[in-house]
């Protein structure tokens, strides 16, 4: 099955943890510091939405880009009475093309790791870079190889009243890509359906984003401790990263 496929119905509630206000406010803290003002923004790998939303709740009129139908569709369902509300399209990454330029460009929650291939990897960054308007910024995060090796060998655990879910993570070295097998139990009314899905995340260096972003044309890159302006100390588990394209706004 599909990633997100069966996941997609309880995704918000396995995820309510998630500060997604607090990494908002950390793409606006860079923005401020650069002097940028976007009125345009795309959410890429945006799932069910909740980044997109919080952006148009701050003024900027979003495009919320996903592969996953079943996403999108939580996220449309989510959004039915904003205003205004963030349209949302159905895309992969690396064949990005928007209707027109946009002035920021996210990607949250280590989305980018999904992309196994690094080729494909170094193509969606470069749509990215053609999606922007000059002076326009990207700002994502992965989940640094030190995690995901970490995850090898390792069972999690998530639930509530109406969904568990056990995952298994793998690390393959030859590979470089982490591999966990997701259990989903879901209830719906007195009976308890069972999903799986496995996910696949590759393990990208920062020295080898960086190298992307450069080939891409991004300038200005820097790369973040996790929502801090500050660099990673030795063994983060989470970093952010940021390119501009050419001149201010």
């Amino acid at each position: 099955m599909a990633s997100y496929e069966a996941l997609a119905a309880s995704y918000d509630r396995l995820t309510n943890d998630v500060d997604y206000r607090a990494v908002v406010d950390f793409y606006f803290r860079i923005m401020e510091r650069e002097g940028l003002r976007p009125r345009t923004a795309v959410d890429l790998a945006c799932g069910t939405g909740s980044v997109s939303r919080l952006l148009a709740q701050r003024g900027l009129r979003v495009i919320g880009v996903d592969l996953s139908e079943e996403m999108l569709t939580v996220a449309r369902q989510k959004a039915e009475n904003d205003n205004p509300a963030p349209w949302f399209v159905r895309q992969s990454l690396q064949k990005l093309q928007l209707p027109r330029g946009v002035d920021l460009a996210v990607c949250a929650l280590d989305s980018l790791d999904y992309i196994t291939d690094p080729k494909d990897c170094a193509e969606a960054i470069r749509r990215v870079y053609r999606a922007l308007n000059p002076g326009g910024i990207f700002i994502f995060d992965v989940n640094t190889p030190e995690k995901l090796r970490a995850m090898d060998g390792q069972i999690f655990l998530d639930e509530d009243d109406d969904v568990y879910c056990v995952w298994r993570g793998e690390f393959d070295e030859q590979t470089n890509i982490c591999a966990y097998g997701m259990d989903l139990f879901q209830r719906q009314g007195a009976v308890w359906t069972r999903g799986f899905e496995e996910h696949r995340e590759y393990a990208y260096s920062r020295q080898q984003l960086v190298g992307y972003l450069k080939a891409a044309g991004f300038t200005h890159i820097e790369v973040f401790a996790d929502r801090l302006l500050e660099a990673p100390r030795p063994g983060e588990q989470r970093i952010y990263l940021k390119g501009r394209k050419g001149i201010r706004l």
